[in-house]
């Protein structure tokens, strides 16, 4: 395939990505935050959590349908032309870059920064680096990534693949999949288990706000946690042993 039909094929997937990312966030999923995100799939056997990443700018919760993007190293010689994808990135989703952990050149910056954070984008995750945070951080937009470095990707790196499965810190993160992140990192939810997950949130958080209520009325830690089955939370959803 010449680099002319590479590029056609990346844009038309583009726009077959952007109608296919509308997965619809489950109201328990909308504000929580990742722990408790971490312990319903902990609950589940599923492992969604996405290590080596750090929060680098913006404030609070964030959860959004991934928009997933795959970066490759150019060969010696070709173009690497900055990625022209965010026109078509639906408002709420947040975008997911799969760099293979590249830290020598970034793939994103505070120009894009600035124009998802208008057009409400819920916020970036990066298997790499980025640059310009200073930008980012100015405008409130979220950004997660291994670090921050300057130079640039362009003639390094190009864009690949829109709207595939990626695999980001180890973990495979399908298009459309829920990402919840804060400052404690990010985790990514298999859309088909978004509600699934939803409800044990919601029962792990009741269980810990009724303990930390006994424990601050005066009974022991360790005996609120045993009654609200604290211990439980890391065990399979079949063995959980306490009802509300």
């Amino acid at each position: 395939m010449t680099r002319a039909a590479e590029a056609r094929a990346v844009a038309e997937a583009t726009e077959a990505a952007a109608a296919e990312s509308g997965t619809a966030v489950p109201a328990g999923l909308t504000a929580t935050d990742t722990a408790a995100v971490s312990d319903a799939l902990d609950m589940l056997g599923i492992d969604g959590c996405l290590p080596g990443l750090r929060h680098l700018s913006g404030r609070g919760f964030v959860a959004g349908p991934a928009f997933t993007l795959r970066y490759e190293p150019v060969d010696e010689g070709e173009p690497g032309p900055a990625g022209d994808f965010l026109d078509d990135v639906p408002p709420g989703s947040v975008v997911v870059i799969a760099n293979e952990g590249r830290t020598g050149a970034t793939v994103w910056g505070d120009v894009l920064s600035r124009v998802a954070r208008h057009r409400a984008v819920a916020g970036t995750v990066i298997d790499g680096v980025c640059r310009d945070i200073g930008g980012s951080r100015a405008v409130g937009y979220p950004v997660w990534a291994r670090g921050v470095f300057m130079r640039s990707g362009k003639n390094r790196v190009r864009l690949r693949a829109v709207g595939s499965t990626v695999e980001v810190c180890g973990v495979a993160v399908a298009h459309g999949d829920l990402v919840c992140a804060d400052e404690s990192g990010v985790v990514v939810v298999d859309r088909r288990q978004a509600e699934r997950v939803a409800e044990l949130v919601a029962d792990i958080r009741e269980r810990e706000e009724r303990i930390v209520t006994a424990a601050l009325a005066g009974r022991s830690l360790a005996a609120a946690r045993r009654e609200f089955g604290y211990h439980g939370l890391a065990r399979p959803v079949e063995s959980k042993p306490w009802q509300p």
